[in-house]
């Protein structure tokens, strides 16, 4: 229980950073296009509703309030079909991300079309309100565990979700729309991508000559080079953080489990603590391979300190006179 406690406390320490990082995103400073910019405060934005939704209003129910508002079986169903939202908008804003980065690269034609920051906000608009939608579902699946002064409490799952067709049909697309389908969408874009600047990149010192290479830079590959970074690392770091959870749930469908062994209860919520740690790794990864992020965040946690020390004195200045 205290190493769940402690987790819990670090998600949430976590979910701080992601909202100065959306801040910082937001002020429009940090060198990057505008949909880029656009792309990356709507990951951030849907990975911390997922840490709100999934970790710390279950920790308050769990550790501070056993039974309040939130145990409500109406509470409790529509923040399972939130968690489930915001999940699925994590990993599709990923998806989008590096599609909008694979047309900028690979697609000249198409580049000044697209990648523009008014189709940004239609994609995650349309693809944000489809998820949505697709979750809703969700909420039927829960009826109440106990009834007391007829106000209904607790969700429990119901008994014909498990076996009815229909119901497992749904968890099947349920789990290949998120995150097998995902999963397979950022490798294959991600490859492209490479394989692409890897080929342009080999012409363009072919054309340049070597002599020229070694006494200018290129603009353009330097742009290209600073993109894929950004990609890669993102993209990197949620395949590797999602890896146990899909390996864990393909071998569980293949192998047809029913009762799991202590391993692989461990393994399942291993996968779960990646996964949700996937919800926190975006900022350090700016913090990482963006400069002038790391310039606009100095600046924002100077500022803040500032403030507060301006605060500080003004009530105790107040206090003492």
């Amino acid at each position: 229980m205290d190493a769940n406690r402690e987790g819990a406390r670090k998600l949430k320490l976590f979910g701080s950073v992601n909202l100065l990082g959306i801040i910082v995103l937001c002020r429009g400073k940090c060198g990057l296009s505008s949909c880029t910019t656009r792309y990356l405060v709507a990951m951030a934005t849907a990975d911390l509703l997922l840490i709100i939704a999934d970790v710390i209003l279950n920790q308050i129910n769990y550790y501070y309030f056993p039974l309040c508002f939130l145990h409500l079986t109406v509470v409790c169903s529509a923040q399972s079909v939130l968690v489930c939202a915001a999940r699925d908008c994590s990993v599709w804003f990923t998806v989008t991300f590096s599609f909008d980065r694979f047309v900028a690269i690979c697609c000249q034609k198409l580049r000044t079309k697209y990648c523009t920051g008014k189709t940004a906000v239609v994609v995650l608009t349309t693809t944000g309100i489809l998820l949505y939608l697709k979750n809703i579902p969700w909420y039927f699946t829960f009826e109440p565990y106990v009834i007391i002064n007829n106000v209904p409490w607790l969700c429990n799952t119901k008994v014909n979700t498990l076996t009815d067709s229909t119901w497992l049909g749904f968890s099947w697309f349920e789990k290949v729309l998120t995150p097998l389908l995902p999963f397979a969408l950022v490798l294959l874009l991600n490859a492209l991508t490479v394989r692409y600047i890897l080929v342009t990149s080999r012409i363009r010192q072919g054309l340049r000559g070597k002599s020229n290479e070694q006494n200018s830079s290129d603009p353009e590959m330097e742009s290209r080079r600073k993109s894929i970074i950004l990609l890669l690392a993102i993209s990197g770091s949620f395949i590797l953080l999602w890896l146990v959870n899909v390996g864990n749930f393909l071998y569980s469908k293949i192998r047809r489990i029913v009762n799991s062994t202590e391993f692989e209860v461990v393994v399942h919520y291993v996968g779960w603590m990646l996964r949700n740690l996937n919800c926190c790794t975006n900022t350090f990864i700016y913090v990482l391979t963006q400069s002038k992020f790391r310039e606009q965040l100095k600046q924002a946690l100077k500022s803040t300190v500032i403030s507060t020390v301006q605060l500080v004195n003004k009530l105790t200045a107040v206090s003492n006179s």
